[in-house]
């Protein structure tokens, strides 16, 4: 019982801790909760008109609580006097609100469908950027000044706290949930569903608080006994981290440094995809893993600090030659910008480490905080760069083949060449796909409809064919991809126009018309293939159960899969009659897309319903 009361004091103890040390971070992650907690209570035709301003809300608390604790972290450690933490406090509160104020007067773009503003991704990234960069920054003031490995041990406390925390939190979530269920099972069959997600919000700040409780006295000049045990790392840690994740580690090094010979011997053979996953996870994986090892002593670790940076340099050397070929092959796009950060910022750590040793985990965490805020910035940014390329180079494709002149584009004259077909349409779907992108004023994102765009350049949509990886086959899909023309169809024999589809389950769902000869119940269903079928039922009578093969077969006849799309089509192509007894039933449907794998000999449909329009036979 004196453990449990030690335990359960503790905990308290660190939630007062972080309430009278962090108030602001702590207000902060409490008012993000309150916004939790109306919207939850709000249904959702109520909430969609506030939406945007709760997102606001919620994106500036989140920042406000990190950066609050960054900003009196740093107060306690490099200050620590009455003013300096009045200071620190007010600079928290005060970022809150420039964040909401931007969000809400800047950073928002209107929905096509609602018409309601929501947050746009570029202002997201801006706010995320941030939290990032005040979550690096509160590592570096939590670190021990006297401490040579100071950030490593920041970085592994920090960790530990987060776990402890998360660790308490799902367990207080499993037993108060329980609880819940129990009245709910027992005593209030009646009680509602958002009890649950009241229960998880209070839950989330209170692991909020516990994490934050978690961290020792940063005052400066105060030596806090708590610091040397949260920094600790017990002993499965370090056979975790030596033992295990070193070896997967080394081994994934050996892995591509043999791939860097093969580079050398036959050439690059991997897609371009493929390897920025695999150098981003190693190249962030491996710098987190040489911060949380810098102070282990056995061979093992010794050896992957001292190999990892080399072997490092070597490998991004391949890699600098696998984006150049990239570049020129495709230009400039959003993974190969984002390939690039990260290859500056393994550049960068593998040349400190071997210049500063453990020393070089805090520069490299500013580097990342360098890059972070350079991916937002105008005109650089990941959003705003790679589309001024891309637009440069579909320009420069187009004035080559005589196809633009000024801000006015024409049809080739004679079909260009495939490799200068395939370019643009690269081009111009990656710029019509761009979100929060400023296009050339001759540029429009219909251009992405085949049907525009073989209006409007003179030939169809032409893609690369993928070349395969290594030990993969070359696979080319085939398609069918129509589109509902702009027009209008004589609906004049038809009652109702029904919808059976969910709205937030397409492709399935049922609803009911009430006619003059009783209840039609519509079914509306679709197979693992993408074929729908319906069914209706008059007074539990089925008069109508079939699927919509027939029509496919129809369309694929008509318009087989190809490498693009088709123009010419019509309504009455978009548009499937159905005649019975009892009913006269009209499918229309914005879009049909038909996939044709040949190297797997498999096909998948994608049928969507635009209405369904019914009428009773006399």
């Amino acid at each position: 019982m004196n453990t449990f009361t030690r335990s359960l004091g503790r905990i308290f103890s660190g939630i007062y801790r972080a309430l009278r040390t962090f108030p602001v971070s702590i207000g902060s992650a409490f008012a993000f909760a309150i916004v939790t907690a109306v919207r939850i209570q709000l249904d959702w035709p109520q909430q969609e008109p506030l939406n945007f301003t709760f997102n606001c809300l919620h994106w500036a608390f989140a920042l406000g609580a990190l950066f609050g604790l960054t900003a009196i972290t740093a107060a306690y450690s490099y200050f620590h006097s009455a003013r300096s933490f009045l200071a620190a406090n007010l600079l928290g509160a005060g970022a809150t609100v420039v964040t909401f104020l931007g969000l809400y007067l800047f950073g928002g773009t209107e929905q096509a469908i609602s018409g309601y503003a929501e947050i746009s991704a570029l202002a997201a990234a801006r706010v995320s950027a941030a939290m990032l960069v005040s979550m690096i920054f509160f590592v570096i003031f939590a670190a021990d000044p006297k401490d040579r490995s100071g950030f490593a041990n920041s970085l592994f406390m920090t960790h530990k706290a987060f776990f402890i925390a998360l660790i308490y939190g799902l367990v207080i979530l499993a037993g108060t949930t329980g609880v819940a269920r129990g009245v709910q099972g027992l005593l209030y069959r009646n009680m509602s569903s958002k009890v649950y997600l009241y229960i998880a919000t209070a839950v989330g700040f209170l692991t909020y608080t516990l994490f934050v409780g978690y961290f020792p006295d940063f005052r400066k000049g105060n030596d806090d006994e708590h610091r040397d045990a949260a920094q600790k790392q017990p002993r499965f840690i370090e056979i975790l981290f030596g033992y295990i994740l070193v070896p997967i580690v080394l081994a994934l090094t050996v892995v591509l440094l043999i791939w860097a010979i093969q580079t050398v011997l036959n050439g690059m053979r991997v897609s371009f995809v493929r390897l920025s996953t695999i150098s981003a996870a190693y190249t962030i994986g491996g710098l987190w893993l040489h911060a949380m090892v810098t102070q282990h002593n056995s061979g093992l670790t010794k050896l992957y600090r001292q190999v990892y940076p080399i072997a490092s340099i070597v490998i991004l050397v391949f890699e600098a030659w696998a984006v150049r070929n990239q570049l020129q092959t495709s230009g400039l796009k959003l993974t190969e910008y984002i390939f690039i950060l990260i290859w500056i910022l393994a550049a960068t750590g593998d040349a400190l480490l071997l210049l500063r040793k453990s020393r070089a985990h805090c520069t490299i965490a500013v580097t990342a905080c360098a890059l972070a805020v350079f991916s937002v910035l105008p005109a650089v940014g990941y959003y705003a760069l790679p589309v001024r390329l891309q637009a440069n180079r579909l320009e420069t494709l187009l004035v080559r083949e005589g196809m633009l002149s000024g801000d006015q584009i024409s049809p080739a004259a004679s079909e260009p060449d495939q490799p200068v077909r395939e370019a643009i349409t690269d081009a111009v779907s990656y710029l019509a796909n761009a979100s929060d992108a400023k296009y050339p004023t001759w540029f429009d994102k219909g251009f992405a409809q085949s049907d525009v765009f073989l209006e409007t350049f003179g030939f169809a949509m032409t893609w690369a064919k993928s070349d395969g990886d290594i030990g993969d086959q070359p696979t080319q899909t085939l398609g069918t991809y129509l589109s509902l023309p702009p027009g209008a169809l004589d609906i004049s024999g038809y009652t109702w126009a029904v919808n059976p589809q969910s709205e937030f389950e397409k492709g399935k769902g049922n609803t009911s018309v009430s006619g003059n000869r009783g209840t039609y119940q519509i079914e509306w269903t679709v197979s693992d293939r993408g074929i729908p079928s319906i069914k209706i039922l008059l007074s539990d009578r089925v008069i109508l159960q079939q699927d919509l093969k027939k029509y496919i077969d129809t369309i694929c006849k008509k318009y087989p899969p190809a490498n693009s799309g088709y123009t010419g089509v019509t309504l009455e192509d978009m548009s499937f009659p159905i005649q019975t007894a009892e009913i006269n039933l009209l499918l229309v449907f914005d879009y049909i897309e038909i996939n044709v794998d040949p190297t797997n000999d498999t096909i998948q449909y994608w049928l969507s319903l635009r209405e369904m329009y019914l009428a009773e036979n006399p």
